[in-house]
């Protein structure tokens, strides 16, 4: 048997919104932008992508399945997402080397430490 990612889907009230804000955030390109499901990916022909689809109800807890993103300078792209519109978000993580935010709907995700030279 052979599996390949295809993609991780995210519950959002306004999938084209938040779609729109995760492509701004990860320089990623919109494949599908359809109200109800609103799909990025890193380059139209690769994967995994995100997907992005219309829920009823809000979000109430916190995510069990988080995105990690690492950049070369961590501060400088927490200051570059808050700015876009992402929040500081405690879930209990304490101090660390990696920064915890939520997106506009709340859902968390983690800005690493940039990582040393190979």
């Amino acid at each position: 048997m052979t599996l390949r990612w295809e993609q991780l889907t995210v519950d959002a009230a306004d999938p084209v919104a938040l779609g729109r804000w995760w492509t701004e955030a990860l320089g990623w390109v919109v494949v599908d932008d359809d109200t109800e499901e609103y799909e990025i990916r890193p380059a139209p022909d690769r994967l995994p992508g995100l997907l992005f689809v219309r829920v009823p109800e809000a979000k109430s807890v916190k995510n069990r399945l988080h995105i990690d993103l690492r950049p070369d300078d961590r501060d400088a792209e927490v200051a570059r997402l808050l700015a876009l519109g992402a929040r500081r978000a405690d879930v209990g993580q304490g101090e660390q080397t990696w920064v915890v935010l939520a997106d506009p709907e709340g859902n968390e995700f983690c800005v690493l430490s940039g990582r040393a030279a190979d």
